[in-house]
């Protein structure tokens, strides 16, 4: 009998991925913050996490026409981010106090993941050694 790390991980390495990859974008607004006519970037990590779920092959699906549909842009995509703040002049959309808040509510769910992971990990050994608590 063979295990499925994609079945057995679920959504979470995906999920992992995508937070990366948010990270890196956050870090390059908050470098940036300083450098004329730099537009701040995100990416939208619903949509990165229901490609990950097509990937995994289930989805979320709409069970009444009551339920709003939500029609997104496609996954992964780099999109650049509606400013808050007027314009000082010189063209930056960077709001360090935005990206600082960003950065860490998306390091907090990449380290929640981390200890999904964990946990299934922990579960998995114990399956395979045969350990009872």
């Amino acid at each position: 009998m063979t295990i499925s790390f994609d079945k057995a991980f679920g959504i979470h390495q995906h999920a992992l991925v995508a937070r990366s990859e948010r990270a890196e974008l956050l870090a390059g607004n908050l470098a940036n913050a300083d450098t004329p006519g730099y537009k701040a970037k995100d990416m939208d990590f619903q949509s990165a996490l229901s490609q990950a779920q097509t990937n995994q092959g289930f989805s979320l699906s709409r069970t009444s026409q009551q339920h709003f549909a939500v029609e997104l842009s496609p996954p992964g995509t780099v999109q650049f981010r509606v400013p808050n703040q007027p314009d000082t002049g010189d063209g930056n959309t960077v709001d360090v106090q935005t990206e600082r808040n960003n950065y860490m509510e998306n390091a907090l769910q990449y380290q929640a993941s981390l200890e999904f992971l964990n946990g299934k990990i922990s579960g998995l050994l114990k399956a395979i050694k045969g350990d009872s608590m």
